[in-house]
């Protein structure tokens, strides 16, 4: 059964916290969530980004700063040909690996309130993008340990200070439950991000909450204020839109892969959501080109 993994990060005991560089032939983990902090850099690839209730295209450059226990994966396109096609930097980090209440001090406040504000998670863009880019590179280089910590608190206060920046999961309904609800909404919405491209299964995700299937249902209500249908339909219909606007494939391709098993099914529901057909979506958006 698929669902929102949790993983156990151990930065042993030489470091307090972990930076680590990825070279892959593609990003295939697994939607999963964490307590630490994590700071992600994408130097090589492309597919889709999940974070929280938010699915987006990413590509090289791609700059997230994630909170805690906010579920989060990166999920690259189809690769036909061998070799690395996927390269990372990620650093992870606990809220107290300089001690208890280390943020707290006047002097990080910025920090601090960064950090709080990252439950959301975090896109940095522009030139804070690039430049923290390019000390990501450095911090990934760097051998000494005292230095390791300088240039990441140095990042921190650099990307506490940048305005260019865009909330992902603005709604933060993982952020903002209690931590004995936060595996299940987690569980939840992993089972959602795994599979909403299939045929969904309402038994099979109310047993990965252990819940049964009527009162999963008043629970996701109660906790996203959404449906769990209506959850993934908007992840279909954001599918589709992403895909329409970036290739040139046919409409009836794109419902299917997109979940949804009728075609004139998945032109009343993006009619309704989008306020035009697929067909007018794709050309308004080719004319503003």
């Amino acid at each position: 059964m698929i669902r929102a993994l949790f993983e156990t990060i151990n930065s042993g005991s030489d470091a307090s916290f972990l930076v680590n560089s990825f070279n892959l032939e593609k990003f295939d983990v697994p939607y999963h969530f964490h307590p630490e902090f994590e700071l992600t850099l994408i130097l090589k690839g492309k597919g889709k980004r999940y974070v929280g209730k938010q699915m987006a295209d990413f590509d090289s450059g791609d700059l997230v700063l994630l909170g805690s226990d906010l579920p989060h994966s990166w999920k690259s396109e189809s690769i036909s040909t061998p070799g690395f096609h996927a390269r990372s930097i990620v650093a992870q980090f606990d809220k107290n690996f300089l001690g208890n209440e280390f943020f707290d001090r006047p002097e990080l406040s910025d920090i601090r309130n960064m950090l709080k504000i990252s439950a959301h998670g975090i896109h940095y863009i522009g030139q804070t993008a690039k430049e923290i880019g390019e000390k990501m590179c450095v911090l990934a280089l760097e051998e000494n340990s005292f230095r390791k910590m300088w240039l990441l608190l140095d990042i921190l206060e650099d990307l506490a200070a940048s305005k260019e920046f865009v909330l992902l999961d603005q709604d933060g309904v993982v952020a903002t439950q209690i931590n004995s609800n936060k595996d299940r909404i987690n569980a939840a919405l992993g089972y959602i991000v795994d599979n909403f491209r299939n045929d969904i299964v309402l038994n099979e995700v109310a047993a990965v909450v252990n819940m049964s299937p009527n009162a999963f249902c008043k629970y996701f209500k109660r906790v996203t204020n959404k449906t769990f249908l209506d959850t993934v339909i908007d992840y279909r219909i954001n599918f589709a839109v992403q895909q329409l606007l970036s290739t040139d494939r046919p409409v009836s391709e794109i419902s299917f892969d997109s979940g949804f098993g009728d075609v004139s099914h998945f032109y009343k529901l993006f009619k309704r959501r989008m306020k035009m057909s697929p067909l007018n979506y794709r050309k308004n958006f080719q004319k503003g080109l």
